[in-house]
């Protein structure tokens, strides 16, 4: 799809030397940076919903686990 936007004339020149470097068109690089830039959004989002979720959680291991993993530990050769 064709849009039109506005830059900032240094964002304009900057990007069109990162294409060129890139070896890619300017559609390619703008549609990249976006796609790029959303999906960090997406896992940010991500992890803040984690993060809540899990700030309210109790995160002491069960003890007989604990104990478990200790007793394996001391098994291995480090």
């Amino acid at each position: 799809m064709k849009t039109a936007i506005s830059l900032p004339d240094d964002l304009f020149r900057m990007a069109e030397t990162a294409a060129r470097k890139l070896k890619m068109s300017r559609s390619q690089l703008y549609a990249t940076a976006i796609a790029e830039f959303l999906e960090r959004r997406r896992s940010s989002k991500t992890t803040e919903r984690l993060n809540k979720v899990y700030s309210t959680e109790h995160s002491e291991l069960d003890p007989v686990v604990q104990s478990a993993q200790l007793r394996s530990l001391e098994k291995g050769n480090w």
